[in-house]
């Protein structure tokens, strides 16, 4: 199976009762995160993180459908394929 390489877009809007969660998965899928930057939005309450990734469709669903299943977390992602 190919890799898609892309940007993963993760919207937490309930910081404090969720960023635990979110970075054990984070941690989880380390093998697939090539670049991550993390940005508080302090006057609008919610934490910004930007991943760049490359790994299987297969394995960017997972890690995307596991962010995507805390409540109080969006996620966007926009793959493309690495070949």
């Amino acid at each position: 199976m190919d890799n898609r390489v892309g940007v993963v877009g993760i919207i937490v809007t309930d910081r404090e009762k969720q960023a635990e969660r979110v970075n054990e998965i984070l941690g989880e899928f380390g093998e697939l995160i090539v670049g991550r930057m993390g940005i508080p939005y302090r006057e609008r309450n919610v934490s910004v993180i930007a991943l760049i990734v490359d790994g299987s469709t297969d394995e960017l669903g997972a890690l995307t459908g596991k962010l995507g299943s805390i409540p109080g977390v969006k996620v966007k992602s926009a793959l493309v394929s690495s070949s």
